[in-house]
Parts: structure tokens; C-alpha cells; sequence
């Protein structure tokens, strides 16, 4: 019985630790990008991978820098332990004791205080700073490995072979190396796996697009899981389950022959791999000739074909970052802290950078397809930006309620207050965004969703908190995740997200509210500070592009104001109910505005007295 016990308690701590990742592993072969429905096998989504630029970017950026900061985290670590073994005993301790504090100390105290350090000296973050941050968090790895063995050696060892005539270098390669060899191997391996699991210091110190898988997952699963993600994990467990068998089933080789084969076999499959990936994720997007646009947008916006299209169609190579909401993206402009060609914000947010003067007047003597887009929208984009002077639309929408209607009755949510219904506990889903969210308060309230009155701004945050136990989550782009996941049965959603969730999931109703809504419009524009502003002006006429315009709406499913799209979708009713409503309902919407410092100040006052409840 007792036998049967363990049995059982080691299959549920097998199951425990390994059943998410098995369940990864087979939606990775699933034909849908629903988490929820199965609709065959397919390999589709390791071949997007295997052509996603960012994802093959962000592989080749994680590899080369664990390598090269391995490798010189080990030359440095090892010399600083030959300098150590010569100290005396008390110098030693105090040195020992400070290569402990950085493995001891927060990563995050140590992400901030070297991308501080960088800034004071005036080094723009970029691939270098990566690769200095990760060398000085793995030498104390690397001398913590090594100095056991310097301690392991026979005393006096290298001074009798200096005595018998050899030289230093002869005795050190002869005598020393091959004592402490263990240590280094064991040192660069522990600083190399340091290295690709880092996310906490590289996400502080990376500059314009340079990612690394830790660092572009996170900034995916922020707006909503794609399979591609999927395929790029269960090949990184695959490769490394394949590794540790091998390895544990040549150590258990008696025989030195069949050991060293088998270990040899595995480092030539490890060098293939490796290879293979570096190979494939260096060839992606070409050579530029130099030539870059750095481009700063919301995440999972643009069709990642489409930047290679584009690199091939003008040699400039594009430098692609994300952001969450606008509040993530202004202090990153204003501050100047990376320096973004190209970026994509909202009306209300374009609206402040051109009262602060942090915006370019765009040249449309390079922007000729500036012809594609239709009039309203660049009408209705001057409530903004007058004259069209410094941004052009890029995707236009709505925010309403999307719900299951399979669990709720149609028809059932008409209002903003129907979120506040204590039947709905733990089934809706809100934004995670300062202005929207509280844009659904003031609007359920009967308030503008602009407005400077404090008290009603007050009754808005005091609104929200007591419907906070009622949420199950607060979500931007990845409540279309949850609602097809099933864990939640309503969310607050533009309607962009609309038609990908009812291809995976029919039974989904949209509705904009009786009081109202927000509506938007997403808008290119061009930094003050940009330094390559003629190829952010090419990056948005690509973006205008007819063909383009239609690929990247198949992708994002939003509403691109462009003439071809809205020819391409007029014949479909049920789509141009969600992407194009009715005058009658736009009447009882409003976009936001800038509100001015003050104002400003008080939302975000509010706000951070409502996530800290």
C-alpha cells in the first residue's frame, strides 16, 4: 500500500509539473488558434514560426549574447579567481563575500541600476548593453563554479613544476588547467543557461528592438497568445529534453569508449541545432546596407510578413518594438529614452505629443499613397491632428461588450451597467488601460468619458472598485483569449478583436452599449527626435499600400480606414456591423482627448488608488 502511495503522489507531481507543457506541446499542433477547439493537426503554425522575423530575431539575439557573455564571463570569472587564490585569507573572505552580493540581490534592482548607469554615461541602450549586463551578472556564477577547484588543487603544485623549469604559461595550460577544467566548463554552461533564461535585466536594458525570447514572449502574452509561441516552446523543451537524455545515459556508460561516443554524438546534434537556428534566424529580413526604421506600435499589430516584405522591397531593415497601452508608450517619447523612427499611438495620446511639440510634420511628397485612405477618417482624424499635419490613420474602432451567448441569453446586454449584475461574478472581463477602463464607468454613470469634473471622475473610480469583485480578470487584447478559453464569459473588447474570436467561436454577440461608447482611431506619426524620418516616411506609405492594407486586416481583423478594405469587406453584412456601425450608434460615441497636465494627473490619481484597492 505504501509502495502504491508513493507511486501515486510521484504520478501527480509528474503530472503536476508536466501536464501544462504537454498541453502546450499539442496545441502547438492544433489547425485552430483556439486554446479551446481542436480542428485537426497541422504544422502550420512551426512553419509562421519558422518565417515570423521577430520570433527568428529574437532566437538569433538570445543565442549570440548567452554565448559571447558566457564565454567572456568565463575568461573574466576564472582570471579573478587566479588573482583571488593569491590574496590573503581575510582579502579573500571580503572579495568572496561581494561576488555573493549580486546573486543574493532582486534582478530587478540590478536591471535598473545598470540601465541607470548606462544613461548617465550617455550609452544608448542597445544589442551592446544586453551583452555587457549579461557578462557582469554571470561572473560571480563563473567564480563560484571555478574557485572550488583552485581549492581542490595539490598545494604547491604549480610553483614545483616553475621549480623543475617550466615556464608560467607551460605550467598554468599543463598543471593548473587541467585541474580547474571541470570548474570552467561547468562555470560557462551555468552562465550560458543563465544567460538565455534572463528576462528581468534584459528587459531594462535592451534598446529599439532587440529582443530575446524571454523578452518576446512577454511582450506577446501581454495582447494575446499566438500558437506561433507554441511551436517556439515546444521546440526549446523538445531540444533540451533530447540533451539531458542523452547526457544522463552516457553517464551511466561504464565503459569511456561508448561514454565519450555518445558524448561527442550529443555535441554534434547540439552544434547542429544550434546552428541551424542561428543560420535560419541570421537570414532572416536580408541585408539593409545599414539602413533601419525603428518602429514602436501596439503589440500584434502589423503582419510580421509584412516586415519582411518591406525590407525587400526598399533594403531598409525594420527595427520593430512593442507596447502594451499609450500611458506605456509616452514616457518612453517624451523622455527620449529610445530613439523610435516611426510610431503608433492613439488619437488622444497623438493629441499630446503635438501639444508638447514631440512630433515631426510628416512630408507627403513621400507618402503618395496617402490617396488610399477614405476622406471621413482623415476628417475625422483633424479632431486630433488639424490638417492631418503630423499622423495618418492606421486602424479605426469601436469598444463595446463582446459575451458568449451559449451562457447568456442574446439580447441580454444592452448596458455598461450590466457588468456591475452580481450574476456575472468572476465571469467578465475588463480593460487594463487607465482611460478606457474608466471611460466604461463614466459612461455607464451617463459622464463623458472626457471629462475634467473631478467628483465624477471620483464616482467613476469608486464605481469600478466595487464591481472589482466581479472581475475575473483585467485584460487589453488577450481578453479574446480568455473568451475563447472559456474562463470567461463577457469582456470588454474593441471590435477588432470581434471577428478573430467569432471565427474560432460563432456563438458570440458584440454590442455597443445604449449610453455609449469610445471609439478611436490609431494613428502613424513620426517622432521630433527620429533619426531616419525619410525611411519612417517610406514605413508609412508601405502601411497605405492597397495590398498591404488588406493583408494586414486579414491578420488584425480591425477596421483600416483604407478604400481597398472597405471595398473588401462591403459585401459582408455581418462584418460591416462590426467594423463600420451605423451613424445612428457613432452619435453615441466619442474618442478621447488629451485632457491637459492637470487633468492628466487627477485620472492617474484615481487610478492608482483603484488597482492599489
Amino acid at each position: 500500500m505504501k509502495k502504491f502511495t508513493k507511486t501515486l503522489y510521484l504520478v501527480l507531481i509528474i503530472l503536476f509539473l508536466y501536464l501544462p507543457i504537454a498541453t502546450l506541446m499539442v496545441l502547438s499542433f492544433n489547425e485552430s488558434k483556439s486554446m479551446s477547439v481542436w480542428s485537426g493537426f497541422s504544422l502550420k503554425w512551426y512553419k509562421e514560426m519558422l518565417g515570423n522575423t521577430m520570433i527568428m530575431e529574437a532566437i538569433w539575439n538570445t543565442f549570440t549574447i548567452a554565448l559571447s557573455a558566457a564565454a567572456i564571463a568565463t575568461l573574466i570569472g576564472t582570471l579573478a579567481c587566479i588573482g583571488i587564490m593569491s590574496m590573503k585569507k581575510r582579502s579573500e573572505t571580503v572579495i568572496m563575500g561581494l561576488n555573493n552580493i549580486p546573486l543574493l540581490n532582486a534582478d530587478i534592482v540590478t536591471g535598473i541600476s545598470l540601465m541607470m548607469t548606462f544613461l548617465v554615461f550617455g550609452i544608448s541602450l542597445n544589442w551592446g548593453t544586453v551583452l555587457l549586463s549579461h557578462v557582469t551578472f554571470c561572473i560571480p556564477y563563473v567564480i563560484l563554479s571555478v574557485m572550488p577547484k583552485f581549492k581542490q588543487m595539490t598545494p604547491n603544485s604549480y610553483e614545483a613544476a616553475l621549480d623543475l623549469g617550466a615556464t608560467p604559461a607551460y605550467a598554468f595550460f599543463k598543471i593548473v588547467l587541467p585541474d580547474i577544467r571541470p570548474g570552467i566548463v561547468s562555470g560557462f554552461l551555468l552562465a550560458f543557461t543563465m544567460s538565455v533564461d534572463d528576462f528581468v535585466i534584459t528587459h531594462f536594458t535592451r534598446g529599439a528592438g532587440i529582443n530575446t525570447i524571454s523578452t518576446l514572449i512577454y511582450s506577446q502574452v501581454k495582447v494575446g497568445i499566438r500558437p506561433t509561441l507554441f511551436a517556439l516552446s515546444t521546440m526549446i523543451f523538445v531540444t533540451v529534453l533530447i540533451v539531458l537524455v542523452t547526457a544522463n545515459f552516457a553517464s551511466s556508460k561504464k565503459e569511456s569508449k561508448s561514454h565519450k561516443r555518445i558524448m561527442a554524438l550529443l555535441a554534434v546534434f547540439v552544434a547542429a541545432i544550434l546552428g541551424g537556428v542561428l543560420f535560419l534566424s541570421g537570414s532572416v529580413g536580408g541585408a539593409s546596407g545599414g539602413k533601419e526604421v525603428r518602429v514602436y506600435c501596439f503589440g500584434d499589430y502589423i503582419d510580421p510578413a509584412l516586415i519582411e516584405e518591406f525590407e525587400e522591397e526598399t533594403g531598409i531593415s525594420v527595427v520593430m518594438d512593442t507596447f502594451d497601452t499609450n500611458e506605456e508608450m509616452y514616457p518612453v517619447i517624451s523622455k527620449g529614452t529610445v530613439d523610435y523612427d516611426v510610431i503608433c499611438a492613439s488619437d488622444y495620446m497623438i493629441e499630446r505629443l503635438i501639444d508638447e511639440e514631440l512630433l515631426a510634420e510628416l512630408d507627403y511628397s513621400l507618402i503618395p499613397n496617402i490617396a488610399n485612405v477614405e476622406q471621413g477618417y482623415l476628417q475625422l482624424a483633424e479632431t486630433f491632428d488639424p490638417e492631418n499635419m503630423y499622423s495618418v490613420p492606421h486602424t479605426w474602432g469601436t469598444l463595446g461588450i463582446l459575451y458568449d451567448t451559449d451562457k447568456i441569453p442574446e439580447g441580454s446586454i444592452t448596458s455598461w451597467n450590466d457588468l456591475w449584475d452580481p450574476k456575472y461574478e468572476g465571469k467578465i472581463v475588463m480593460p487594463d488601460s487607465m482611460r478606457d477602463t474608466l471611460a466604461v464607468a463614466l459612461k455607464a454613470k451617463g459622464y463623458s468619458l472626457n471629462t475634467k469634473d473631478e467628483s465624477e471622475v471620483s464616482e467613476a473610480a469608486e464605481y469600478l472598485t466595487e464591481q472589482k469583485p466581479l472581475v475575473y480578470k483585467y485584460a487589453n487584447d488577450s481578453a479574446r483569449d480568455i473568451i475563447l478559453g472559456g474562463s470567461a464569459d463577457i469582456a470588454v473588447v474593441w471590435n477588432g478583436e470581434v471577428l478573430y474570436c467569432q471565427d474560432e467561436k460563432p456563438n458570440l454577440s458584440f454590442v455597443i452599449p445604449q449610453e455609449g461608447s469610445e471609439d478611436f482611431t490609431d494613428a502613424w506619426a513620426v517622432p521630433a527626435s527620429a533619426v531616419n524620418k525619410e525611411n519612417a516616411m517610406k514605413w508609412i506609405n508601405f502601411m497605405l499600400d492597397k495590398e498591404v492594407a488588406i493583408t494586414n486586416y486579414e491578420y488584425l481583423t480591425y477596421s483600416i480606414p483604407n478604400i481597398a478594405v472597405l471595398d473588401y469587406v462591403k459585401n459582408d453584412e455581418a462584418k460591416m456591423a462590426v467594423l463600420f456601425p451605423t451613424d445612428e450608434v457613432l452619435q453615441r460615441c466619442e474618442a478621447l482627448q488629451s485632457l491637459g497636465s492637470k487633468a492628466d494627473d487627477m485620472y492617474s490619481e484615481y487610478w492608482k488608488q483603484f488597482k492599489a484597492q
